[in-house]
């Protein structure tokens, strides 16, 4: 079995090496790349090799431009040391995505799927390759002008976003903090994960890991109880109420 490894820590690169040959005695390196460059370049030049072992943040970019720029017909196992990527579009797409550090039994898990189910097929990337692209354009941060600062927001750490008196504002899991946004809900609607984040009102977007409670209400609809709480009512639309309950349980 020929493996190409692409990852631009040399340490990380001789250990998942040295992991590579200890857990599959018969694979054999045939490369070890550091960046998009050198990967497209090789492509080009050398025989497909069976599986790829691909960092998805090299020091030229992310890797997902090598499949832009080079035909890629092997299996792949992505590697990060990141986990805000879709992984149930890596497990469709790929043959598999480790969290960095990579431990042992998971990459012996995701060789042996490779052998059980990719060896002799090609996984279709198209999807995988808009999943990374929509992750790499949207922010990770807000920044919001506070007072007499400007304050950097992780959108990890935010429980809810509503309007009141014409003024959007952000409260954060963590402290419950209040600050107010630039943006309208409109326009957050489009910069938010739609799987942690969903507008269940005109005034309310939520995030999935603030809901602490929830009721049946009047015509089929649903009160929340917020964590951090508030003091509006947060009641998911007539019109919502469907697609909140698919989103609840992760369906499109």
């Amino acid at each position: 079995m020929n493996v190409l490894i692409v990852e631009d820590e040399n340490a990380a690169a001789r250990r998942l090496e040295k992991m590579l040959t200890e857990v599959e005695p018969e694979a054999q390196v045939v490369g070890r790349l550091d960046s998009i460059e050198s990967t497209v370049s090789w492509l080009g030049e050398n025989p497909e090799p069976d599986l790829m072992l691909l960092d998805i943040h090299l020091a030229d970019g992310g890797s997902f431009e090598i499949f832009e720029h080079a035909q890629v017909r092997c299996p792949v196992i992505f590697t990060t040391a990141y986990d805000e990527y879709a992984l149930e579009a890596f497990k469709v797409n790929a043959v598999d995505y480790l969290l960095k550090p990579i431990k042992r039994n998971e990459l012996t898990a995701a060789i042996d799927k490779y052998k059980r189910v990719f060896k002799k097929t090609t996984p279709n990337y198209e999807t995988l390759l808009e999943t990374m692209r929509r992750q790499q354009e949207s922010p990770r941060r807000l920044l919001i002008r506070f007072a007499n600062s400007i304050k950097l927001v992780d959108l990890q750490d935010a429980a809810y976003f509503y309007t009141k008196d014409k003024i959007t504002f952000l409260i954060t899991r963590q402290q419950g903090k209040r600050y107010p946004v630039d943006h309208p809900l409109e326009k957050l609607e489009g910069m938010l994960d739609p799987k942690s984040f969903f507008r269940i009102n005109r005034q309310f977007i939520i995030n999935i890991d603030a809901i602490r409670e929830m009721h049946p209400y009047s015509k089929s609809r649903i009160k929340i109880d917020l964590e951090p709480a508030s003091d509006m009512d947060t009641i998911v639309s007539t019109e919502r109420s469907a697609a909140f309950k698919k989103w609840l349980v992760g369906e499109e």
